[in-house]
Order: C-alpha cells, then structure tokens, then sequence
C-alpha cells in the first residue's frame, strides 16, 4: 500500500500533516542512526559483515513512502498520542524495516532487478560474485546474501517493538506472523491458475493469510491506537481499515497494480467492459463510504476525522 512520498503529500493541513511530518523526521533520525552505528561496529569486529548492514541502509535510505509509519502515526496522533513521545518513533522504525525485510525477499522471489531505482540485493551479489571469480553459482550466493541481509533487517524491527508496551507488542508479534503467511500465500497464488482474479475476498472478509491482507492497515493503526492508551478506538480502526483496504485492492486490480498482471489483467481486457468499470467504481465509493461512516463514529479530534477521510481517499486512489 502507497502514499505520497514524505516531504509531498497533498491534502496536508497545519494540524495534521506538518504534526506527522515532525515525528516521521524522528523516524529517519532513528533508523538513520542505527543503520550508521551498526555500519561502524561491524566494520570493526568483521569487515565483511558489514555488506548485509550496508544493503539494508540502502533501501531504507532509497524510501520514500514510508506507507507503514505513516499509518501508524495517524493512528496515534488522531487517538490524541503525545507527539513527543518515544514509543511510536521506535514502532514506526520497527515497521518500516518489516517492510524492508519483506521487500528484499519478495524481490528474490520474483527475480526482480531493480527496486527504488536502485539493483534489487541479490541481482547486486550475484554481480559481485561473478566480478571477482569467487567459488560457487553466483545466482545461488547473490539470493542467500539478499536472503542474510532480510532477516538482518527483521532483526534490528524487533530490536525496536521489544520496549513496546505489552498490547503494542502483541500486534507487532501478530503482524509479522501475519505478513510472513500472506507473503506465501501471494507466492503460492501466483503459481495457480485462478477462476476469477477479481479481489472479493478483500470487500468482506480479507483474514489471515491473505497476500495483500487488510492485517497491514489494521496492525499498524492499532499499534498507534495502543501506543496512545486508546482501546475504544479498536472497533472503529478495524472497520475503517477493512472498508478502505477493499478500495485499495479494487482500484489496484483496475490499474494492474502489484498483484493483478497475469490472469487479472486477462478478467480486465476481456470481460471488463466499460459498464463493469462504472460498478467496481460504485463499489469504491460504497466501500469509502463505510470507512466515512467508522470514522464519523470514532472518538477523536474533528479534524482528525477530516485527515482519516482524506487519507482514504488518498490511498484508494481518488485524488
């Protein structure tokens, strides 16, 4: 799931987006630190270690979405989260290296070659091993080193989430159970043949083991919403993020988004017409509406609420 990048992102107002906007640059102050003080002790104990360090920072330095924090950090800060608080920092960095862990090993999976604009970790290795004449398959070596450099960004996540308060954790711990089996299960779907490409499991009950899983809004809402003392929030954080990750989903299959090439895009150039187009459209602004609606009921800040409904909107693509 996107959003615009960090130092653009529209419908921004005084209250709201400049708020997160400080807290984020604690964020990239976090992780920024990290990733320097890991790259100096490591360079030092063993100089080779210190390319799986490397590789991590430069995706994490190469983003600019952010999509998770983000999340999260409005979450907290319409929940009425003390801006100044530490927690929420750690959670969002926690977040953003899950998402790298994720990326680098979905782009394995994928034999993709570039991401960020930059050679994805195992195309660079494999490279790197044929240079230099080193012993083995140079496919082989590039994949596990990109494999390493995963797990080693999972790592320095749960270095973050393990100061978290005890309800926070518990979702951390859920969510990456949660994304690890959406993971195999994308992985799996892509190598089947599908009836129908259409995401409607995602309108009305997008579970466990899902791919794109609503889990990856609701986690990361609730997160903020536990950081800032806030169980009430809880009923309507998980309608408004199963109604707005069904918008996204739709509007992604109508853009041939990740996940909808293949059988998807043959359901979309064959059997969808103009007419078919109008309704799942109807179908957006239905599911919006429901996220309106949650959010029109939940207890926070008014302008909150006018944040939630343009960031709704922002993410199933309506701006």
């Amino acid at each position: 799931m996107t959003t615009a990048p960090r130092h653009d992102r529209p419908g921004r107002t005084a209250r709201t987006g400049q708020l997160r906007d400080t807290v984020l640059d604690r964020v990239e102050e976090r992780l920024a630190r990290l990733l320097a003080d890991e790259s100096r002790i490591r360079r030092t104990a063993d100089p080779r270690s210190v390319v799986l360090v490397a590789g991590v920072a430069e995706l994490v330095q190469a983003g600019a979405e952010r999509a998770h924090p983000v999340i999260c950090l409005t979450g907290y800060l319409a929940a009425g989260g003390d801006p100044d608080g530490e927690d929420v920092v750690d959670a969002c960095a926690a977040l953003e290296l899950l998402d790298t862990c994720l990326m680098i090993r979905e782009d394995v999976r994928q034999n993709a070659t570039l991401r960020r604009g930059i050679p994805t970790l195992h195309i660079s290795h494999a490279a790197e091993h044929e240079r230099n004449g080193w012993r083995g398959e140079s496919r082989r070596f590039g994949e596990g080193t990109a494999v390493l450099a995963g797990d080693l960004a999972a790592a320095y996540g749960d270095r973050f989430a393990a100061g978290l308060p005890p309800r926070a954790r518990e979702l951390w711990e859920n969510l990456r159970v949660e994304r690890a089996l959406g993971a195999h299960a994308e992985a799996a779907a892509a190598t089947e043949y599908l009836d129908d490409a259409w995401p409607g499991q995602c309108l009305e009950d997008c579970g466990a083991g899902c791919g794109a899983g609503w889990y990856g809004l609701r986690h990361a809402l609730l997160i903020g919403a536990a950081l800032a003392d806030r169980d009430d929030l809880r009923e309507p954080y998980e309608e408004y993020a199963r109604a707005l990750h069904g918008a996204w989903r739709i509007r992604g299959f109508l853009r041939g988004g990740p996940g909808f090439d293949g059988d998807a895009q043959f359901l979309r150039d064959i059997f969808f017409d103009a007419s078919a187009r109008e309704r799942a459209e109807d179908t957006v602004a239905e599911l919006l509406a429901r996220a309106d609606a949650a959010v029109a009921g939940a207890p926070v800040a008014p302008h909150w609420r006018d944040e939630l409904r343009a960031f709704a909107r922002r993410v199933a693509g309506c701006e």
